[in-house]
């Protein structure tokens, strides 16, 4: 009868629960002291905590982070602009929760990729659906799909991400291609869903970045004026890690 139960189990991918009845039959038996009650809370819960545990790690693979990033890896020390206080109430993901959106600028290497990881990390943590790109490539990806007509399809799919991460905002200018799926992408989550923005380019500058007046009004004015923003400084921490054997985590 036991077999029976555990074969129908994993049939049925109760995997969790699988797991603990199969662990309960194997346990010395003058040890058990589960009630009927009690043994269904527990096989139930271990379901539970297997099939979360199996969508937190689904969400993170499917976010495709740059970095394998965490909030307890971040280094406040020094002049460079990141707030403790900030990052922890960032942390609670409200920011998410409420589709606020995110500017994270500063020079290269100061740590704007690994700490919107670390924000993406701890919010797929929590249950959000976040998916992390490079600006340019995300551009490039639509506009390929685009000419097969598959560009709705993808705008939909990043339409329902809780949070959208934009890596390496203008670096390259957009052209008009560019320009007019960036309109798409934040006018579809804009006052719904976050985005989080990194970039190098100040956010002053962020209009002659995109280009043609009209469309970077319309883009800007959408996500500028209610926008929460770090902005880090110091020392390239590629340059400090140079030669040192500690990862660049350590030093972010």
């Amino acid at each position: 009868m036991n077999k029976d139960s555990l074969e129908k189990m994993s049939h049925m991918r109760l995997l969790g629960m699988h797991q603990a009845y199969k662990a309960s039959l194997e346990a010395d038996q003058s040890q058990q002291c589960f009630t009927n009650d009690e043994l269904v809370q527990h096989l139930v819960q271990s379901e539970w905590d297997d099939r979360k545990h199996r969508s937190v790690q689904r969400g993170l693979k499917n976010a495709n982070f740059r970095y394998s990033a965490s909030i307890e890896q971040l280094d406040y020390s020094g002049d460079r602009g990141l707030d403790k206080n900030i990052v922890q109430r960032l942390s609670t993901c409200d920011f998410i929760k409420k589709g606020e959106d995110l500017f994270i600028t500063g020079s290269t290497g100061t740590g704007k990729s690994f700490l919107a990881s670390a924000l993406g990390q701890q919010a797929c943590l929590m249950g959000y659906k976040i998916l992390y790109t490079n600006t340019a490539k995300l551009m490039s990806h639509l506009k390929m799909a685009k000419a097969d007509g598959a560009h709705l399809k993808e705008l939909s799919k990043i339409e329902k991400q809780d949070a959208l991460i934009l890596d390496d905002f203008g670096v390259h200018p957009f052209d008009a291609g560019s320009r007019a799926l960036l309109l798409d992408i934040i006018e579809d989550r804009h006052g719904k869903r976050s985005t989080i923005i990194t970039a190098q380019v100040p956010v002053k500058k962020w209009h002659e970045v995109i280009g043609e007046k009209t469309l970077a009004d319309a883009i800007l004015d959408r996500i500028v004026h209610q926008s929460i923003r770090i902005e880090l400084y110091g020392e390239s921490l590629r340059k400090k890690q140079k030669g040192k054997p500690e990862t660049m985590q350590s030093y972010l």
